[in-house]
């Protein structure tokens, strides 16, 4: 069923999700973060600590790590703009593209789907780094964390997404790597598949509901 989804006439469009789902983003999140709490003398953070963390937005991130650390949540202002400066400056330059994931672009091209990235990270930071793996290229439009009311898992980024793209929910695909993602196309009424690689906050995406999971992006 997985292999079949993006191949359908049903589908027109396709919604992308970034951190996790195209590029491992893990090394960027831990030089940031970690440059802010050494600044703030407080102590680092481990990549699996990221890992369980990344998904919500900059603000959750840096929050959870704050409290994770303890750190006061009276830093968070302070913390909040160290970070931006810090991302800025590193961005892209210590994450990969994931295996499979310029191909099964391409493919999606190749098949006519309109194409965009769905994201929880800053639209600035997110152009930037498509830019950076060569990527922006395959996307008619970027929509960062900061582009709508709420983030996902809240379904309305998609839904916007959906009158963007001009197509409606049940013929629009939303490809991401956690529940996240999941449970915004779920409500969005979008078709969902997810990749096996993906942060997913620690648990097996397995266990979401979803319309398949892939071990590569070229093979939807």
């Amino acid at each position: 069923m997985t292999g079949n989804l993006a191949t359908s006439n049903s589908i027109l469009a396709a919604i992308i999700d970034l951190d996790g789902t195209m590029i491992d983003t893990i090394g960027d999140f831990a030089a940031a973060l970690n440059a802010v709490l050494v600044e703030l003398t407080l102590p680092t953070v481990s990549r699996e600590f990221i890992a369980l963390t990344v998904g919500k937005g900059s603000e959750h991130l840096i929050r959870a790590t704050l409290a994770h650390v303890g750190g006061h949540e009276a830093l968070y202002g302070q913390a909040w703009a160290r970070y931006q400066q810090h991302y800025e400056a590193i961005n892209g330059k210590h994450s990969e593209t994931y295996p499979g994931v310029e191909a099964g672009l391409r493919n999606f091209k190749a098949r006519g789907l309109k194409l965009v990235c769905l994201t929880n990270k800053p639209t600035a930071f997110a152009r930037e780094l498509l830019r950076i793996k060569r990527l922006d290229h395959y996307f008619i439009e970027v929509f960062g964390g900061d582009t709508f009311e709420r983030k996902k898992p809240d379904p309305l980024p998609l839904i916007k997404t959906c009158e963007f793209l001009g197509t409606s929910p049940s013929r629009t695909l939303m490809v991401g790597d956690s529940s996240n993602d999941a449970r915004a196309a779920r409500a969005a009424g979008c078709l969902v598949v997810l990749v096996s690689y993906g942060y997913n906050h620690g648990e097996p995406v397995s266990d979401v509901d979803a319309d398949g999971v892939v071990d590569r992006l070229d093979q939807l």
